[in-house]
């Protein structure tokens, strides 16, 4: 296959790139490469993974310990709603504090939501776009175990095939993974808690090469810091019009500092608009509707293979300080079969350097 050419936006934003250090004041981390203790060969440089924390074991979120609490039903009786209009206009957008009081609802601790939007200071670089810091996780929601689980370790890929076409399409990447600093928050477990409800049970397009058939879906998460400075120009969507490759995208907010106004606009389009081209090359008759992540925890939520996406630039608004933009960013999809690029790459092994287990919940089900 031979790779994507390029738009002049991106070209220009790549040509300014630089390498990234590592976060000042942030203790080194161990290395620990969980894919070469699974055999996996890869190219890119291993990833780094802190050691985890050896502190008393934090209570974790059982969203059945809520069935007496009022707020608990109120939550459920909203993300219903929120999720007849998923169903109805294929993706919706949920300010933040009404994101907070929902996760609240569910069983998310205040200390944990005031903890959540420290955790892309702990980010180290991505292996290929140098404007960005980078975590990820694998994570299953099983609704046969109606559990959510970590996976363990797998390289990541995203091929043009699955409408991503960006200088790196097809290449296999390695992430530093996720920590339990947040895989352990009550208001992250809430948040996947929060997809799961919405998702399950929706009717979709079903993508070519998943299999369909099974009762659990894959979620990849990236916590990722997008940083515009003086020298280097931020894109939260350097491939332009895309899909990520998956069923179902979440992104959520967690921070930023000094980010204009006008800054990472997220635009949905039509799946006949061209992928790869950027936003001001777009149709504006295939723009099916716009959102813009400002406040903490502020949540959209597409189905990826009917609504293509965009995102726009990251400006600062003092220019001569660095700004930066945090997210969550939760891919979800069913399993692969063995003709997808990802199939070696697509583990349902839990994760034993870094466990992490919780009850799901989801309507029509019992405990």
């Amino acid at each position: 296959m031979s790779p994507p050419i390029l738009s002049q936006r991106a070209a220009r934003a790549l040509g300014s790139l630089r390498p990234l250090q590592r976060l000042a004041g942030t203790p080194p981390r161990q290395h620990r490469h969980y894919g070469a203790a699974a055999g996996i060969q890869t190219t890119e440089a291993p990833p780094v993974a802190s050691r985890p924390e050896q502190a008393m074991p934090r209570p974790q979120l059982n969203i059945w310990q809520q069935a007496y609490r009022p707020q608990y039903y109120s939550a459920i009786a909203e993300i219903m709603k929120l999720r007849e209009t998923y169903e109805k206009d294929r993706f919706i957008f949920v300010k933040g504090p009404k994101m907070a009081r929902l996760l609240r609802g569910l069983g998310a601790s205040g200390g944990d939501l005031e903890a959540l939007p420290s955790v892309g200071d702990r980010l180290y670089r991505d292996p290929t776009l140098p404007f960005r810091k980078t975590r990820n996780g694998r994570f299953c929601f099983d609704f046969d175990t109606q559990t959510l689980r970590r996976l363990e370790f797998q390289p990541f890929v995203l091929s043009a095939e699955e409408g991503f076409k960006r200088h790196d399409s097809g290449q296999t990447r390695s992430f530093d993974e996720v920590e339990d600093v947040l895989q352990l928050n009550t208001a992250f477990q809430a948040l996947c808690l929060f997809k799961a409800m919405i998702f399950h049970g929706i009717p979709i397009r079903q993508r070519p090469n998943f299999d369909y058939s099974v009762n659990h879906w894959i979620c990849t998460l990236f916590s990722l810091r997008t940083l515009t400075t003086p020298q280097l120009r931020g894109e939260p969507a350097l491939e332009g019009v895309h899909m990520d490759g998956v069923d179902h995208t979440m992104t959520t907010l967690l921070a930023t500092d000094n980010m204009r106004s006008d800054s990472a606009v997220t635009f949905m389009h039509d799946v006949k608009e061209v992928t790869g081209i950027q936003l001001d090359e777009a149709n504006a008759g295939l723009i099916q509707g716009r959102a813009q992540h400002v406040d903490f925890l502020d949540t959209l939520l597409v189905a990826d293979y009917e609504r293509k996406h965009s995102v726009s630039t990251v400006y600062a608004e003092d220019p001569s300080r660095d700004a930066h933009r945090d997210m969550l960013v939760f891919f979800t999809r069913k399993p692969v079969t063995k003709d997808h690029i990802s199939s070696s790459v697509d583990s349902v092994v839990p994760h034993k350097g870094m466990p992490m287990e919780i009850p799901l919940f989801v309507p029509g089900r019992q405990q």
